[in-house]
């Protein structure tokens, strides 16, 4: 399944199980030898929630949130008959997230994911800064300084502002940020070219799985980013490689929604 270009199998964990996800991951994630993906998303059932989602990067590291895979997952459980309640509670690793669903003749076109607060604190994130939040801070990356705001929605994430998206290097920029010694866990890298406060174009580096089509948290992030630097209002539309996703933040409960229209692309078996 997709959303917005951004891939992952899914395993439902109700009929099968996973014994090792971490390497799983890896084998299933390879575009020449695997199936093909940003990462591997297990559907399980919770004690706590609705359901449960456990999700791992193309590299097999685990990471706490993706907000299109969630999509992805309150698409597949309704579809599946999992349930027939079209607002859902999601376990994940960064904690409980709300979905609502969008079904019309029994399949779901769109999904809107309360992500939550953001979390702007530079302890929390995390980045090792001298201020209490990192907000168009300029770092030398050797080649390179770049602007950074830096949000974390579950996933740290770092955003720059750059006049012309295309022409940058999201490649080698993005390899370099990510592993930089001032983000202890590494670090989901966007860059962003502003068309109107309401309207952005992004590409980003992933931690563990390099460029993907699209981020969730990360589109989350760059509005956050957009607000807290003067350049965006609360509501915009993010228009990725992979196609556009819909962000608000909410100015009442100071939470994050988004929302896309996943995609599920085919149903399989894998020999492993």
């Amino acid at each position: 399944m997709h959303g917005a270009g951004n891939d992952y199998v899914y395993v439902d964990c109700f009929e099968e199980r996973v014994e090792d996800p971490t390497r799983f991951a890896v084998v299933a994630s390879d575009r020449h030898e695997g199936i093909g993906s940003d990462g591997l998303v297990l559907i399980m059932p919770s004690r706590t929630c609705d359901f449960r989602m456990r999700m791992f990067n193309a590299d097999g590291s685990e990471a706490g949130m993706c907000g299109n895979a969630a999509q992805c997952v309150g698409k597949y459980v309704y579809e599946a008959r999992r349930t027939r309640k079209t607002t859902l509670t999601l376990e994940t690793r960064s904690g409980m997230k709300k979905l609502r669903l969008f079904p019309t003749d029994g399949k779901v076109q769109r999904v809107r994911v309360d992500m939550g607060e953001p979390e702007l604190r530079a302890i929390d994130v995390p980045v090792t800064s001298d201020e209490e939040q990192v907000i168009g801070q300029v770092v030398d990356f050797h080649p390179g300084s770049f602007a950074l705001t830096c949000v974390s929605m579950g996933n740290p994430h770092a955003v720059i502002f750059v006049d012309d998206v295309d022409g940058t290097d999201v490649h080698g920029a993005g390899s370099r940020i990510e592993r930089h010694g001032m983000f202890p866990e590494r670090v989901n890298v966007e860059f962003v070219e502003i068309l109107s406060p309401t309207r952005v174009k992004a590409r980003v580096w992933e931690r563990g799985s390099g460029e993907t089509r699209a981020c969730g948290t990360g589109a989350c992030a760059v509005l956050v980013a957009g607000v807290l630097n003067k350049l965006l209002e609360r509501e915009a539309v993010i228009s990725l490689p992979g196609g556009m996703l819909e962000v608000k933040w909410d100015e009442e409960d100071n939470h994050v929604y988004l929302t896309g229209a996943p995609v599920t692309v085919f149903k399989g078996e894998m020999e492993w």
